[in-house]
């Protein structure tokens, strides 16, 4: 009997339930699942198959069959009957796996023309293989057929004839073709090509390069994800800012209804201020009396001067008490050194960095500056002469701070512990677990603060463990300030969060700013402590620590206040507008 030619069909939505009697159970049914269009690949059994594993509709061999049981599934199309499937049928999937075919290489179309019917070539492959796997053989087959390597020109091959035909073959080209050259020939002028060509004696360094832009091209991919990571930021950005000056629009309307309202409480205030002027008036009487003990007045912060002279924003500031040096570092690259005992003047331009200075800290005789260049430069407090440089880290570097003759750096993620006895910066340790930017360090006593994306994390200085960490709320901490008593951070979305430094409770957060927090400082009396507060809203503000709300609200500078440093009881804020602003009492 010829062999029957069945074209294989893959699973489908529609069932077909097998007749034969062997498979049929109380309310069960063996199927097969097909497509409704048939795949061309050849399927020459080597005998009839058994019509038991056969569709009793397409007379093809089961495909994947089941067992279905009468349900609410679907319907046969033999007797309508509702299905639904119960199990795979494994046992006839093996029988029809232990079925003999023809490899596809070894099938041809059938001359009767029929389409999706083949019988078996002559010429083609002879052997005979399991149903289950034929896909082995058909891999490796010899008479699979081949193109030439070399040239898609050249007539089709089969596997067998592969090796021989490459012996032959008048089209092999240079391994170097792709960097230009030219040759193409056979297998002998090949070897003797090889020894010639000018490439051959550059192909390490012409993979190297192969290599390096590989890196390259990884390096860009990565850079246009970054790109689309700061678009996507400034997207955000932008809608923070609209809903911002929508905010402050809501503002000055309240403002505006409340103007008449304000000039009315003008005048009673006024009228206080006389009754209040003829009270002090008494009690500066029984002072000099003797009457009374000490008395403090409120303090009120005033600006008492103006340094000029960057030439774009001021991000940081140091000051070295011991000689009445006040250092400044600016968006233009430069570090200033500004006297601020006589002449209020600057004394030097300090040029290194090749970004924005963002850090300043002083230890000992020395300065040291980090850079959006991702570098530490040591400079010389004497002589105002640069000492040294390092590469400190792979992102630029947002602050610094020194304690027990070390100096730490925070940047993306990371902070770096650097020995820095003598004028050598030594790695000493790098402090990792840190899930954003580090933009705030304090040291305090025997601790560490840094602060991070929605995290405080306190260190122990002499073992460098992390042994607290406090989560905060508005997003990253931009500064962090450290008192006998308190632990207080600014944040981006304009708060300022209070912890009792024993407990580590939080005990206050303090609003009032309409932009983020970039600065805080604190100035102590063993009556009172002050903390400032410097905003992206162009304001400073000064709390009271004893009742924990704003006595003062400074209003000079003409964009973000970005730094803030403390010296002898004078305050000096660093801002945008490219200025530094000096106030005292």
């Amino acid at each position: 009997m010829p062999p029957i030619s069945t074209p294989r069909r893959s699973d489908s939505a529609i069932s077909v339930r097998s007749l034969h009697s062997e498979s049929t159970m109380s309310l069960r049914s063996t199927f097969s699942l097909h497509e409704e269009e048939e795949d061309t690949e050849p399927q020459v059994f080597a005998e009839q198959p058994s019509v038991k594993l056969c569709c009793q509709l397409c007379c093809s061999v089961f495909k994947d069959p089941v067992i279905t049981t009468c349900g609410v599934s679907q319907k046969c199309p033999v007797d309508n009957a509702k299905l639904t499937v119960v199990v795979n049928n494994i046992a006839v999937a093996e029988q029809i796996g232990e079925l003999f075919i023809h490899c596809k290489y070894g099938c041809r179309p059938a001359a009767t023309g029929k389409p999706g019917a083949f019988e078996v070539d002559p010429l083609g492959c002879p052997f005979t293989i399991k149903l289950s796997s034929r896909k082995d053989h058909e891999a490796g087959c010899d008479y699979r057929p081949v193109r030439c390597p070399n040239n898609p020109s050249c007539p089709p091959l089969l596997t067998m004839n592969l090796e021989a035909h490459l012996k032959a073959c008048e089209h092999i080209k240079c391994p170097h073709s792709k960097y230009g050259c030219t040759f193409i020939g056979n297998q002998d002028t090949y070897e003797t090509h090889l020894e010639m060509c000018k490439f051959e004696g550059l192909k390490e360094f012409l993979q190297q390069t192969d290599d390096r832009f590989h890196e390259m091209q990884v390096a860009l991919a990565q850079k246009d994800q970054d790109i689309a990571f700061l678009r996507s930021m400034l997207g955000k950005l932008s809608e923070k800012l609209d809903q911002l000056e929508k905010n402050l629009e809501l503002k000055f309307d309240v403002l505006d209804e409340n103007q008449s309202k304000l000039s009315e409480d003008l005048m009673e205030f006024r009228r206080d201020a006389s009754m209040l002027n003829d009270e002090l008036s008494h009690i500066n009487a029984r002072l000099n009396m003797g009457i009374l003990g000490s008395y403090d007045p409120q303090q009120i912060f005033k600006c008492k001067g103006t340094f000029v002279g960057h030439q774009g924003p001021v991000w940081c500031l140091c000051v070295y008490s011991t000689g009445d040096l006040l250092f400044s570092g600016s968006s233009d690259k430069t570090i200033k050194v500004w006297d601020t005992c006589t002449t209020y003047k600057c004394q030097k331009t300090l040029e290194g960095h090749d970004g924005i200075v963002l850090a300043l800290c002083i230890q000992g005789n020395k300065l040291y500056s980090g850079s959006a260049d991702c570098t530490i430069i040591v400079w010389d407090i004497q002589t105002l002469q640069k000492v040294n440089t390092i590469r400190a880290h792979d992102n630029p570097v947002c602050t610094l701070v020194s304690s027990h003759n070390m100096l730490f750096s925070g940047s993306l993620k990371a902070i770096k512990v650097w020995d820095i006895m003598g004028t050598e910066l030594k790695l000493k340790k790098e402090l990792t677990g840190l899930n954003h930017w580090v933009r705030a360090l304090v040291a305090s006593q025997n601790h560490l603060y840094s602060g991070s994306y929605q995290t405080i994390k306190i260190w122990d200085i002499r073992s460098l463990e992390c042994v607290h960490v406090l989560q905060t709320s508005g997003g990253s901490v931009y500064s962090i300030a450290v008192t006998n008593h308190h632990i207080v951070c600014g944040t981006y979305e304009n708060l300022i969060h209070v912890w009792d430094i024993e407990s580590k409770e939080q005990v206050r957060t303090l609003t009032g700013h309409v932009g983020t927090v970039y600065a805080l400082a604190v100035i102590s009396t063993p009556d009172q402590t002050k903390v400032f507060s410097a905003s992206y809203d162009r304001s400073l503000r000064v709390w009271s620590m004893d009742n924990m709300i704003c006595t003062q609200t400074l209003l000079r500078h003409q964009g973000s206040v970005t730094a803030l440093a403390v010296s002898r009881g004078r305050l000096f804020s660093g801002a945008v507008d490219s200025t530094v602003k000096v106030w005292t009492c």
